[in-house]
C-alpha cells in the first residue's frame, strides 16, 4: 500500500512506483497511470481522491524537473538512512554555502510561524554575500515568499526593506501578472508605508529616491500622483521650495483633483516669500 504523505518525508519515488534512475519519460508515464487509478469510481475511500491527486501531481513537479529531482534526491538519501531523524529544516540549515537551500529556508520559516528567523537569515545573507532571494527560487515561491518578507518587515517597523520587497513584486507583477486580484494589496501597502510610514523614520534622500523608483512602474496616474504629492511635502520640510513646486505640479498633472493640496501650496508660497524677503 502506497503511503500518500504530504510532509517532507514523503517518498516520490515510492508514490509514483518507480526506482530513482527512472527516466523522465517514466515519470510521466507513471504519473499518467497513477491520476486515472485515483478515480472516485475506483476507490474505497474516494474522499481522498483530490488530496492523492495532489500529492501525485506534487511528486511528478519535483521528479521531472531537473534541479528540484537533484535536491529532493539529497534529502531523499539521508531520509532513507535515517528515517525517524530526518528534519527537511535541519536538513537547509546544513547546507550553508549552497544559496538555493538558504532561499528555501527562509521560505520554509516563514510558513512555519519561525519568522524571526527568517528575517535574521535574509539580512545576514544581503548583508554579507550580496544575496538575491529571486535567483534561487522560481517565480511563483519568490513572489510569495517576497510578500510574507515585507509583511514582517513592516510590522517590525523596518520600512526600507519592505519597500524593496514590495517594489520588485510590482516589478514583476506588471511585466506577468501573479498576484491578480490581490495585488491591490501590494499597492495598499507600498502607500502605507512610502506615503505615510517612511515620513520621519527613513533618510529623506532615501524617500525621495523610493519615490522616484515608484513613479516609473506601472501604476494609475492617481497613485503616482500622490507619490509626487508625497515628494513635495518631502521637499518643503527640506526647505526646497523650488523641488517641492515641480513635484506637485507634476501631480496635478496626473490627477487635477488630487487632495491635499490646497494647504500644501500655501505653505510652498509661504516658503517663497521668506525667502524673497530674506534676501
Amino acid at each position: 500500500m502506497i503511503s500518500f504523505r504530504e510532509d517532507s518525508l514523503a517518498d516520490y519515488y515510492a508514490i509514483l512506483d518507480l526506482e530513482p534512475t527512472a527516466s523522465v519519460a517514466e515519470i510521466k508515464r507513471s504519473f499518467r497511470k497513477k491520476v486515472k487509478e485515483q478515480h472516485p469510481d475506483l476507490l474505497k475511500a474516494p474522499e481522498n481522491s483530490q488530496k492523492n491527486i495532489r500529492i501525485l501531481i506534487q511528486a511528478y513537479k519535483t521528479l521531472s524537473d531537473p534541479a528540484k529531482r537533484e535536491e529532493y534526491n539529497r534529502a531523499h538519501r539521508i531520509f532513507k538512512r535515517s528515517p525517524a531523524d530526518f528534519d527537511y529544516r535541519e536538513f537547509l540549515r546544513s547546507r550553508t554555502d549552497d544559496m538555493d537551500s538558504q532561499a528555501k529556508l527562509i521560505f520554509f520559516d516563514l510558513l512555519h510561524r519561525r519568522e524571526n528567523e527568517a528575517l535574521m537569515l535574509y539580512d545576514r545573507l544581503v548583508t554579507e554575500e550580496g544575496f538575491k532571494l529571486d535567483r534561487y527560487l522560481d517565480r511563483e515561491d519568490y513572489m510569495d515568499c517576497a510578500y510574507l518578507l515585507s509583511e514582517e518587515y513592516e510590522k517590525q517597523g523596518v520600512y526600507g526593506r519592505a519597500f524593496e520587497l514590495l517594489r520588485n513584486i510590482a516589478e514583476r507583477e506588471f511585466d506577468l501578472p501573479y498576484f491578480k486580484h490581490f495585488f491591490f494589496e501590494v499597492e495598499r501597502r507600498l502607500q502605507s508605508i512610502v506615503f505615510f510610514k517612511m515620513f520621519g523614520s527613513s533618510d529623506p534622500s532615501y524617500h525621495l529616491q523610493c519615490i522616484d523608483e515608484l513613479i516609473v512602474l506601472g501604476f494609475p496616474d492617481k497613485f503616482r500622483a500622490q507619490a509626487l504629492k508625497t515628494a513635495a511635502e518631502i521637499h518643503v520640510r527640506l526647505d526646497n521650495h523650488k523641488d517641492a513646486q515641480v513635484c506637485l505640479e507634476r501631480g496635478l498633472a496626473l490627477d487635477a483633483k488630487l487632495k491635499g493640496v490646497t494647504k500644501l501650496r500655501q505653505r510652498i508660497c509661504r516658503m517663497e516669500r521668506e525667502l524673497s524677503m530674506s534676501k
